[in-house]
């Protein structure tokens, strides 16, 4: 590779933060990956790229990031206000915009980035007891239950919900906000009359008002696919559990969804009367897990099971960005096999070989994060989840290798589900070591460093953003996955990193 080549590579990694190496070496070597375009699987060859050890957090900013205050209500339907159902149109696809929670606040109460942290940390520890639980023995059968695009706001102010999508709900359709969750498989979103109902930006939406509406009766197939549901004057009815304590209780119902330009009529969704948790803000729950009752299991002939997305980062005024159907699957990423559970066909998992940390593999067995024949252990990756987390031996191995090479930092005591903090009050810059994930097939994905080593106050208090998991599944969270493109292939059965970033 000539001299201003490699250059020009180091400059644009250094500037993006964002590496996805191809080879699992630091030598030439020709691994077989896939790479996807329309949905058509081919083999190509690889090449190295060689990446820095290190790299730079700026620090400054990302403080300067914490005291962004988000925007007023009054000010909430301005943000997209350039189209009604916030999309946009490029090559005949519908790129829907995804904004941060950060962006907006759904309380009059005052911005404090320490409470916001806290706060969001108290949903995670809810968030992650909920899927283990899920996934642990005798559960099973709940998970077709529990798991019943478009503009996508982060929830982070208040609520449960870590990102908002924008939707059109009924016809004539009604703007609403949903938290959109990859682990969950249903639909749904409040309605009236509403004998329980927690707070929410629009009006609530009411069927007598939608001429599409039409109530799902008890002897449909539709009904037949919702395990426990129940049956009330004849209409099919639901619940849905969380494991935060929150819940929707309500009938089914076919209703028309509205995305941009894209009009999907037929719909089963859970009109929620009894509504309580953290979702507030959002009109409801758009389910995108890999289960049949799911938007994607429900669309899947008319998206080829495939969809894409981009979580803007934190403090940001960039917009991330969602996208359904064969033809948002990117020419360019880095392909891994997506790996199936048939105890739990809600959730995407993947196949993580190792961790990184400069430039060099941790010694940790692959075996720890394998999926075993009984469905337990293995890796998800879970857009309701902040923080990502790994087996506690893994945790472990990994952190230890990050504090050997940050020695050079001070430290600073725990806070909250983090045990490695750092004191970089009056720092512009600091100089890290890469974090890296191996993935089954050679790729290897380099986060950002505002992606690992984050302010949990806006005091110069810096955390390296991993947890041990209080069980052998590991999670990969949204923190980790901000601002890099992540494409869904169920159809192929691959999942795709990059190439684009927002």
């Amino acid at each position: 590779m000539p001299a201003s080549r490699a250059l020009l590579v180091l400059v644009v990694v250094m500037l993006l933060q964002l590496a996805i190496s191809d080879t699992a070496t630091k030598t030439s070597t020709n691994t077989s990956t896939a790479t996807t375009h329309h949905g058509n699987i081919s083999k190509a060859e690889t090449k190295t790229t060689l990446y820095p050890d290190f790299q730079l957090l700026n620090v400054k900013q990302a403080l300067t990031e914490t005291k962004t205050r988000p925007i007023k209500p009054s000010q909430y339907q301005e943000l997209f206000k350039t189209n009604p159902n916030d999309s946009e149109s490029t090559g005949g696809k519908q790129k829907l915009k995804l904004v941060h929670r950060d962006k907006v606040s759904f309380s009059n109460q005052l911005h404090n980035h320490s409470h916001v942290f806290n706060a969001r940390m108290h949903r995670d520890v809810k968030r992650v007891a909920s899927l283990i639980h899920r996934l642990s023995s005798g559960s099973a059968a709940k998970y077709e239950v529990e798991n019943f695009g478009s503009d996508v706001v982060s929830g982070m102010n208040q609520g449960s919900g870590e990102y908002f999508v924008r939707i059109g709900l009924g016809s004539p359709p009604r703007s609403q906000y949903m938290v959109i969750d990859s682990g969950s498989d249903i639909v749904w979103v409040q309605c009236k009359p509403c004998t329980q109902c927690y707070h929410q930006t629009d009006p609530l939406f009411d069927p007598a008002d939608s001429a599409s509406f039409m109530g799902v009766s008890c002897s449909s197939a539709v009904c037949d696919r919702v395990e426990n549901a129940g049956c009330n004057s004849g209409r099919c009815r639901y619940e849905v559990s969380y494991g935060d304590g929150s819940y929707t209780k309500g009938t089914l119902a076919l209703e028309t969804l509205t995305f941009g330009r894209t009009v999907v009529r037929n719909v089963a969704i859970g009109c929620g009367h009894s509504n309580r948790g953290m979702f507030v803000g959002a009109a409801g729950l758009l389910g995108l897990g890999g289960g049949s009752m799911s938007f994607m299991g429900q669309l899947s002939g008319q998206t080829g099971n495939a969809f894409s997305y981009c979580l803007v980062s934190r403090g940001t005024s960039t917009n991330g960005f969602l996208e359904f159907g064969s033809e948002a699957m990117p020419v360019g990423a880095a392909w891994i096999p997506l790996v199936r559970n048939p105890r739990a066909p809600s959730f995407y998992y993947i196949r993580l070989l190792g961790l990184g940390v400069g430039g060099t593999r941790v010694p940790i067995s692959e075996d720890v994060f394998q999926l075993n024949e009984l469905g337990s252990g293995g890796v998800v990756m879970d857009t309701g989840t902040a923080v990502t987390r790994f087996p506690t031996v893994a945790y472990e191995a990994f952190r230890n290798a990050f504090i050997e090479q940050t020695q050079n930092l001070p430290r600073a005591s725990g806070v909250s589900i983090f045990d490695t903090c750092y004191n970089l009050f009056g720092f512009l810059s600091v100089r890290v070591p890469t974090v890296s994930f191996y993935f089954s097939g050679g790729p290897i994905l380099t986060l950002p460093a505002n992606n690992f080593l984050i302010p949990v106050d806006d005091a110069g208090t810096f955390c390296f953003a991993f947890a041990p998991s209080p069980s052998g599944l590991s999670i990969l969270g949204n923190i980790q996955q901000e601002g890099i493109q992540i494409s869904v292939d169920e159809a192929n059965e691959f999942v795709g990193f990059g190439p684009n970033i927002c």
